[in-house]
């Protein structure tokens, strides 16, 4: 078992993901952000490649991706940043970005650095699926999950097959739009998420996009395993620093820090 799995034996419930950008606010803060994250009780973390035309993506993430790219920050930065990652943080740790950027370094390569680093799992929101199940060799023997997506559109026997394939979790987006919508969720979204939930897929399920607030927090929670906030968090990054925006972003959400980990 890696870290995810083991994250998933252990709390089955109310588990906080928490995306942030590699190289954002300054280059050398990658691994500021994740120990400030685990020491204030996060449960996993998603770190951001930052790309040059990340289409997925609100206006704050690619934001943060502009001025991580201004700032220098490549992946063999972010894999060299991450060489002692594992002396600091133990929280588990996903690598998640576009499949170009990827597809450049070399997909191997970029799986073994991974290894190398200690990450546990990757998220390429743009790797076609026939491509994801091709791969999934590559990715069992470098020990990582691959963490497929899965919207409000994608019909019931494509949800059964990326569940096939995917291994850690699923990622439930919990709406088309792009990242950083700042509503609640709707009527017709709640509905989405309890389909997904009598699905009773065999993975663990976070559900990520709206996530900003103790109520939209407890309202994914309600039908996934967990959330995954993003947005919000780099809002944060941008008003205060690394340790301050940490603990905000818990209390926002009204979590406390778990005394047993």
């Amino acid at each position: 078992m890696n870290r995810i799995e083991n994250l998933f034996n252990k709390k089955k419930q109310t588990i906080l993901s928490v995306f942030y950008t590699a190289g954002f606010p300054q280059l050398r803060s990658t691994i500021e952000v994740a120990t400030a994250l685990e020491k204030a009780g996060a449960d996993m973390l998603e770190i951001g490649i930052p790309y040059s035309d990340p289409l997925a993506d609100g206006q704050v993430i690619q934001h943060s991706s502009s001025i991580a790219l201004n700032n220098g920050m490549s992946l063999p930065v972010l894999f060299e940043q991450l060489q002692d990652f594992r002396k600091q943080c133990q929280l588990p740790a996903l690598l998640m970005g576009y499949y170009n950027p990827v597809m450049q370094f070399g997909l191997e390569k970029f799986c073994a650095a991974c290894e190398s680093a200690g990450i546990d799992g990757i998220i390429l929101p743009d790797l076609p699926l026939d491509e994801a199940e091709m791969y999934q060799p590559l990715f069992k023997k470098h020990n990582l999950h691959c963490v497929l997506l899965i919207t409000p559109q994608t019909h019931d026997a494509r949800i059964r097959k990326i569940d096939d394939i995917s291994s850690g979790f699923i990622y439930m987006v919990s709406s088309s739009a792009t990242t950083g919508k700042s509503a609640g969720f709707s009527r017709q979204q709640l509905d989405y998420f309890q389909k997904v939930k009598s699905m009773q897929l065999k993975n663990p399920v976070l559900t990520g996009f709206g996530i900003h607030d103790a109520t939209t927090f407890n309202d994914a929670c309600k039908f996934s395993n967990g959330a995954i906030v993003g947005s919000h968090f780099i809002r944060l990054l941008e008003k205060m620093n690394v340790g301050e925006a940490a603990e905000k972003l818990m209390n926002n959400l009204e979590i406390k820090i778990q005394t047993e980990r």
